[in-house]
C-alpha cells in the first residue's frame, strides 16, 4: 500500500533534475578551468591552452583522463579509510548546495501523454539559506579531515589554516545575510527571488555592501586567491591535499570549481534577481519561452560573477596569515554589524 501513495511522477521528475544539475555542474567546473586558463591568459598577454582541439576546447578531457590514468597512491602511515573519505566529502558537500537553487520558472510538459507543470528547483524549503550554511559548514571537514589523515604536516598545517578561515568567514558572511533576511522577511531563495521579480529592484541595489561583504567571505570561502592559504604552494608545499593522486586529487579540485559556481549561482539569486530577466515578464511570453530566458539569464549572471572570481585571483597578491584573520574578525564582522543596524533603522524608519 505504501509503494502506491508514492508520486512516481514527482519522484521521477526530482531524479532527472538532480541528474541533470549534477551533469552541469560537473561540466560548468571542468571547462571553468578551461576559462581560467583563459582569462589568466589574457590578463598576462599570452596564449592559454590551444593545442587539444579547437581552441584548446578538448583540454579540460585530456586533463581528466590524464587524472583517471595516474597511479593512485595512498601513503603508509596514513589514516586509510579518512584519507579516501576527505575528497568524497568535499565533494559531496559542494553538490548538496544545489538542492534549494530555484534554476528557473516553471515549465510545461504536454507530450507523450503526459501534462505536467514542473517547478526548476529540486526542493523549496522554508529554510533554504540556512540549509546552504549547514551544509558549506561541513565543507570543512573535507578539508580538515583530508589534511590530518595524510599524516604530513604541511597538510595538517594547510587543513588548520583552512578550517581556521571558513570559520572566520563565515560569521561575517551570515550577518551580511541577516540584513537581506530583514528586508525579505523569508529564508526560502524561491521567495527571494520571485520578491526581486515582482519588486522594482534588485536586492544589490538595497544592500551593496552586504554583497561585497558575502563576495568578499564567498572568496575565502572557496579558498579562491588572494584567500587560497590553505594552497600555498610556495610555503605548504600545495597544502592539504599534497599527498592526494589520481581522481582523489581531482575531486578536491573539482569540488573547488563546483563550490566557485555554486557560490556565484547563489549570489545571483540572493543579489541580481536569480532568474529574473528584465521587462520578460511584460512581454506576455508562454510559460515554456519565459522560463527558458530566465534560465539564461541566470547562468549570464552567474558566468560573470565566475569571471569576477577568476579576474580576482590573477590581478590580486595572496594574503599573509595574519591579514586574512584582521580582514576577517576586525573589518568585516564590524562593517556587517554596522549594515545590519542601518538596514534595521531604514526599515523601521520606512514603517514609520
Amino acid at each position: 500500500m505504501l509503494l502506491l501513495q508514492i508520486d512516481w511522477a514527482l519522484l521521477f521528475e526530482k531524479l532527472a533534475l538532480i541528474g541533470a544539475i549534477i551533469t552541469a555542474s560537473l561540466v560548468i567546473a571542468m571547462y571553468s578551468t578551461w576559462g581560467e586558463r583563459k582569462v589568466a591568459a589574457i590578463l598576462q598577454d599570452r596564449k592559454g591552452p590551444n593545442r587539444a582541439g579547437p581552441f584548446g576546447l578538448l583540454q579540460p578531457l585530456s586533463d581528466g583522463g590524464k587524472l583517471f590514468f595516474k597511479e593512485e597512491i595512498i601513503p603508509n602511515t596514513s589514516n586509510k579509510t579518512l584519507f579516501i573519505l576527505g575528497p568524497c566529502l568535499a565533494m559531496l558537500t559542494a553538490m548538496m548546495t544545489s538542492a534549494v537553487i530555484p534554476w528557473g520558472n516553471q515549465i510545461h510538459i504536454n507530450m507523450f501523454g503526459i501534462d505536467r507543470i514542473v517547478n526548476l528547483q529540486i526542493a523549496d524549503i522554508n529554510i533554504g539559506i540556512l540549509y546552504i550554511f549547514g551544509v558549506v559548514s561541513t565543507g570543512v571537514y573535507g578539508i580538515m579531515i583530508g589534511g590530518w589523515a595524510s599524516n604530513n604536516k604541511f597538510s595538517l598545517m594547510a587543513a588548520m589554516r583552512g578550517a581556521s578561515q571558513v570559520i572566520s568567514y563565515e560569521l561575517a558572511m551570515g550577518l551580511s545575510m541577516i540584513a537581506l533576511l530583514m528586508l525579505s522577511g523569508s529564508l526560502s531563495l524561491k521567495t527571494i527571488a520571485e520578491q526581486q521579480i515582482e519588486g522594482s529592484w534588485w536586492n544589490i541595489v538595497y544592500q551593496p555592501i552586504g554583497f561585497l561583504i558575502f563576495i568578499i567571505c564567498a572568496f575565502a570561502e572557496c579558498n579562491r586567491a588572494p584567500f587560497d592559504l590553505p594552497e600555498a604552494e610556495n610555503e605548504l608545499n600545495f597544502g592539504y591535499h599534497q599527498e592526494y593522486s589520481s581522481m582523489k586529487l581531482g575531486f578536491y579540485l573539482f569540488a573547488e570549481y563546483i563550490n566557485m559556481f555554486i557560490s556565484s549561482v547563489i549570489m545571483a539569486t540572493l543579489y541580481f534577481g536569480g532568474y529574473d530577466m528584465p521587462f520578460v515578464n511584460e512581454a506576455n511570453l508562454s510559460v515554456n519561452v519565459a522560463a527558458i530566458i530566465g534560465f539564461v539569464a541566470l547562468f549570464g549572471k552567474t558566468f560573470i560573477l565566475i569571471f569576477i572570481f577568476m579576474w580576482v585571483r590573477w590581478t590580486l597578491p595572496r594574503f599573509r596569515y595574519d591579514q586574512l584573520m584582521n580582514l576577517g574578525w576586525k573589518s568585516l564582522i564590524p562593517l556587517a554589524l554596522v549594515n545590519m543596524f542601518i538596514t534595521g533603522a531604514v526599515i523601521l524608519w520606512r514603517q514609520g
